[in-house]
């Protein structure tokens, strides 16, 4: 948990698209705050905090304290945001309770260290296959990321799930065989040249004589006999 984070949210007794506009002219943002087992609350907030947030190391998993004006103090994280597909804006922010003695789960990203062997020495290609796990553990153990080193992978190896190192109350839930990044061959495809017995089953066969052709032939050919009868 990040106790020097701290986001201010105002209440709104008002909702939909008109508020929403309102709420953005001043420069804030709707959003609520909701879960473990208490009521939910409407509030606007400052979307520069919430981005400031988001574009943080630990991201969405940032655990930081929402302090509603005349109301609560609570540990809460992003779970869900809209933007403007245009202009990017913050539309609406799901700020949800955290119970720090309970185990919650969240997706970390994965990210790579180092240059296979298999791509140095032997020509392959790495392919990193997952971006992010899934692990349940308490809210002061969620890790920022899990960096793997690939330095070692030679062609056709790779690192699954069940080797990264989890530590504190860290629990895998996506499954242990899920491929991290491996090592792959380079595939070229070779263009196979005909052999000369395939291009001679394969030749077109002869064009058959124009049937034009014969029958002339077979006219001029009558012409001797019918000359030959009239001299007769």
């Amino acid at each position: 948990m990040n106790n020097e984070i701290t986001v201010a949210a105002e209440p709104r007794s008002q909702r939909g698209k008109n508020e929403a506009r309102r709420l953005r002219v001043r420069g804030l943002a709707p959003a609520v705050v909701y879960g473990a087992g208490k009521e939910a609350i409407p509030v606007a907030v400052s979307p520069k905090e919430i981005n400031r947030i988001l574009h943080s190391r630990s991201g969405h998993n940032t655990i930081f304290n929402v302090e509603v004006a005349k109301g609560e103090t609570t540990p809460a994280m992003i779970v869900d945001w809209q933007r403007d597909p245009v202009k990017d804006n913050l539309l609406h922010v799901d700020l949800k309770r955290v119970d720090l003695t309970k185990a919650l789960r969240v997706k970390v990203p994965i990210v790579t260290t180092g240059e296979a062997r298999g791509v140095k020495e032997q020509g392959g290609l790495l392919e990193a296959i997952t971006r992010e796990v899934e692990i349940e553990c308490l809210p002061i153990d969620i890790p920022e990321q899990f960096s793997i080193d690939v330095s070692n992978l030679m062609l056709h190896q790779s690192i699954r799930a069940s080797e990264l190192v989890l530590s504190g109350s860290a629990k895998l839930v996506s499954p242990a065989d899920q491929v991290l990044a491996h090592v792959v061959a380079l595939r070229a495809e070779a263009v196979a040249e005909p052999t000369a017995e395939a291009g001679a089953e394969g030749a077109a066969p002869a064009a058959a004589e124009p049937e034009v052709i014969k029958k002339g032939k077979k006219e001029e050919e009558a012409v001797p006999e019918e000359k030959e009868k009239k001299k007769k």
